[in-house]
């Protein structure tokens, strides 16, 4: 090992408590006027800004007071629950059309949406020399890290990287929703192949095609998919597309934005936060914990025995022993996830016809049980939805996809909205985004070396 690295660990050991000394700041300077996680008292989030992209309701405030509220989630003022449903019953892929109305502002008529997928679809190739160059030569044993990269190096690969003006903020946008999918895919072919030692395949995309079959297409090994799977997964793209500018991941683009910073360097920034497991990787967490109540429980159809093991879970002793239930609760819903209630629907019709029936019946017990555990234990008294992830994981699943993709194709799904988010952040900000922090620190007389004790 590098002495100079094994220095730096000791180093850091040694002062590891004067660090948490010095960094630690009592809770006495936090008053009412200090937002802490840009959050009002009632947990509402601070307003810092105005959007026409999307719109969350969770609750309704009345007499001061937040009221609870089932779910809705509205894209450009579409219920998406109205959006995908419309799909469903036509049995059509909606993700390209979500897109082009988050992107545009408008629902496409049946020309403007045929000529916006003939240019994504020109768009899906990847620059020459790219994958060669920047993900075969440079695989990650982490995708999410390895996608931010990425998206960076597309910089180079950009005759106009650094003009913001609209239309090439446009352009870009498209080109990076329409290439994601296929960065996601072959990123992971290299990490299965250099860190799994997994035989590498690559495929390439096919443009007459939609954006999930594409994924599926590109991600599986004999590139076979039914109908049927890309249209879920197709669903759930559409449900992951947007949820307003609040969630960390598009803050965080629109903060990056704000300075004036490339397409390249905002949408990566987003990627960075979506590592997160607060944020996107909460999914995963799920099916971990799904998958660790099934090992230690003798019969999940036992309210009784799966309840108690949720106890264990809270109180820190069973599972990761965070004394967390993963998939519950939100920061803006309150009485229902209109995502989760959509894929929940989707799951119980395919669930049991795939073999997993046992992961479903967990999770609806988890959000059954789990929310009056998780309430009575928090004394709270506004109810919690389960959120999406509770439910995405097991889709995931049971269209094999990997768990190292899970978050990965989240991206897939909300660089639309990233992007959006981008251009209007352009439009109608003129303002680089800086809040203020109260300084905690004593002034103090600067000491020369000779006389510090």
């Amino acid at each position: 090992m590098n002495s100079n690295l094994t220095a730096s660990g000791e180093y850091a050991a040694l002062i590891t408590d004067v660090l948490k000394r010095e960094y630690s700041i009592p809770a006495s300077a936090y008053d009412d006027s200090v937002k802490r996680g840009l959050r009002n008292a009632d947990g509402s989030g601070v307003v810092a800004g105005v959007s026409k992209i999307g719109s969350v309701r969770g609750y309704y405030i009345e007499d001061g007071q937040r009221v609870p509220h089932e779910g809705k989630l509205f894209y450009r003022g579409y219920d998406v629950e109205d959006i995908v449903n419309a799909h469903r019953k036509a049995d059509t892929f909606g993700y390209e059309e979500v897109a082009y109305l988050l992107l545009c502002g408008t629902l496409p008529t049946k020309e403007q949406e045929e000529r916006f997928v003939s240019i994504l679809s020109a768009a899906k190739a990847l620059p020459d020399g790219f994958f060669e160059n920047e993900l075969m030569k440079r695989p990650s044993r982490n995708i999410m890290n390895a996608l931010g990269r990425a998206v960076l190096s597309l910089y180079a690969y950009d005759d106009n990287p650094d003009d913001t003006s609209v239309g090439n903020v446009l352009r870009q946008s498209i080109e990076l929703i329409a290439r994601m999918p296929t960065i996601v895919a072959q990123t992971y072919a290299m990490k299965r192949h250099y860190y799994d030692g997994a035989s590498l395949y690559i495929h390439n995309p096919k443009t007459e095609l939609t954006l999930a079959e594409n994924f599926l297409r590109l991600a599986r090994r004999d590139k076979s998919y039914t109908d049927k799977e890309a249209k879920l997964l197709d669903q759930l793209m559409m449900l992951h597309a947007e949820h307003s500018g609040g969630n960390n991941s598009t803050f965080t683009c629109r903060v990056v934005t704000s300075t004036g910073a490339d397409t390249y360097g905002a949408i990566a920034s987003a990627i960075s936060s979506l590592k997160g497991p607060l944020h996107g990787g909460a999914n995963e967490a799920v099916m971990a914990m799904i998958g660790n109540i099934l090992d230690n429980v003798k019969d999940p159809k036992d309210d009784e025995e799966v309840g108690a093991y949720l106890d264990k879970i809270l109180d820190g002793q069973a599972n990761d022993r965070s004394g967390k239930i993963y998939g519950l609760g939100h920061a803006v819903y309150t009485v229902s996830d209109p995502r989760a209630a959509i894929l929940k629907e989707r799951i119980s019709e395919m669930a049991a016809d795939r073999g997993y029936s046992e992961e479903y019946l967990i999770a609806e017990k988890v959000e059954r049980l789990g929310i009056p555990k998780l309430m009575a234990r928090k004394n709270m008294s506004m109810p919690i939805p389960a959120n999406v992830d509770l439910y995405s994981g097991i889709v995931y699943k049971m269209l094999g996809i990997p768990q190292d993709l899970y978050t990965p194709l989240f991206v897939v799904s909300r660089i639309s909205g990233w992007c959006a988010h981008r251009i209007e952040e352009l439009i109608t900000s003129g303002r680089i985004m800086r809040p203020a922090y109260r300084s905690a620190a004593k002034w103090q007389k600067y000491v020369p070396m000779e006389e510090r004790k």
